[in-house]
């Protein structure tokens, strides 16, 4: 089964697309019209809508979350002989990112309470050749940032933030995530928060030198149309993902407080079921439930049954990045990363995508439930 053959999917994009249709045809006729298909306005239009509500001052466009970070990294003058701190538990494109610079990736065991880097994990993994601090907001939860920046100002390191899955999660003051180091960098995958109908990703800062090399580094290292500085990549936001996205950002905080009622309604009906672990909730806006997982020992099994029953439960993420056949300079064994490890083998997703209805939760409810009771 997949997409609208489950009763619960994780995601229906013709529910959310139903909602917004007349905005987002209106706005593709007119990207079309202006014949302006590489680098046009709208990506300059919504690189600027999208910094203001971040909260920056500046953003920069490019094709995909992975390119974001890789981005920022380089631009940021992270290279071979570098190490940039980073948790152990999130999606290996954090490390393909880092990897791609040329960096080597040290990982950190996560906080087993929030899934999160802490700033323990931080300042026990700081070495001579640290120059950077990847802070990763796994699953939509803010990781504690504003400790992890003080880290990296005494210690004269970058931070970077890995803000792919927490779109308008916001910390202390009400700064968003993506504000608060060097550099915030972002994907528009079509499941995250805030998708396009394809892949793109964003750069945020407030350095206006890092955006002028990032304009740069993004379209193939050139100055102009034929003078080249560097040797770099070709990815830019494509036009007509940054027009659908200026139509979809106005709404994202409404969605974001719908997939925390849902949160709020699962964390009511699960409480005390079985063996269950329910997510970290920090209260107020630091999570935004880019996904709602549960861990349980008997994880597998539920997915299953979930599964027969029309509900699409995900793992994120079944094979942890330092136990993955692609290396990237990591040198850990089996073990080498026991929460990590643990979480690999016991974390379960619960749809939260805020297109779902309260019908449909209940469903979910009412299923784990019965699992546990034998059911």
């Amino acid at each position: 089964m997949k997409g609208r053959n489950y009763k619960v999917p994780s995601k229906d994009y013709g529910v959310q697309y139903r909602s917004i249709l007349p905005g987002i045809l209106k706005e593709i006729e007119r990207v079309f019209l202006e014949e302006d298909p590489i680098l046009g306005k709208p990506v300059e239009r919504f690189e600027e809508e999208f910094a203001r509500w971040c909260g920056a001052d500046l953003a920069v466009g490019v094709g995909s979350g992975t390119d974001a970070i890789y981005l920022a990294l380089r631009g940021l003058g992270i290279g071979p002989g570098d190490e940039v701190v980073t948790s152990g538990h999130t999606f290996f494109a954090t490390l393909t990112a880092v990897h791609m610079t040329g960096a080597v990736p040290v990982l950190v065991d996560p906080d087993p309470k929030t899934m999160n880097l802490s700033s323990r994990g931080v300042l026990e993994a700081l070495t001579p050749r640290t120059r950077a601090v990847l802070a990763v907001h796994i699953y939509g939860l803010l990781s504690p940032v504003e400790e992890i920046r003080e880290i990296c100002r005494e210690k004269g390191l970058l931070l970077v933030e890995d803000a792919a899955q927490a779109h308008g999660a916001r910390g202390p003051g009400g700064r968003r995530a993506g504000a608060w180091g060097e550099a915030g960098c972002f994907s528009f995958h079509p499941s995250k928060n805030l998708g396009a109908f394809g892949d793109g990703g964003m750069i945020v800062t407030s350095d206006p030198a890092l955006r002028r090399v990032l304009l740069e580094l993004r379209n193939l290292g050139k100055k102009n149309k034929y003078e080249v500085r560097h040797v770099a990549p070709n990815t830019k936001l494509d036009t007509l993902q940054a027009a659908i996205l200026s139509v979809k950002l106005p709404g994202v905080d409404a969605w974001n407080a719908r997939r925390r009622e849902i949160a709020s309604y699962y964390r009511k009906e699960l409480e005390g079921v079985g063996d269950l672990v329910l997510p970290f909730d920090p209260g107020g806006e630091a999570h935004v439930y880019h996904l709602f997982v549960v861990r349980t020992s008997r994880r597998d099994e539920l997915r299953a049954r979930l599964k027969k029953e029309g509900i699409n439960a995900g793992v994120h993420y079944p094979v942890p990045p330092h136990l993955q056949e692609m290396g990237a300079g990591i040198v850990l064994p089996r073990g080498g990363l026991p929460v990590t490890e643990e979480l690999a083998r016991t974390v379960l997703s619960l749809p939260v995508s805020h297109e779902l209805r309260d019908d449909q939760v209940e469903y979910v409810c009412a299923r784990v439930k019965a699992f546990f009771r034998g059911g």
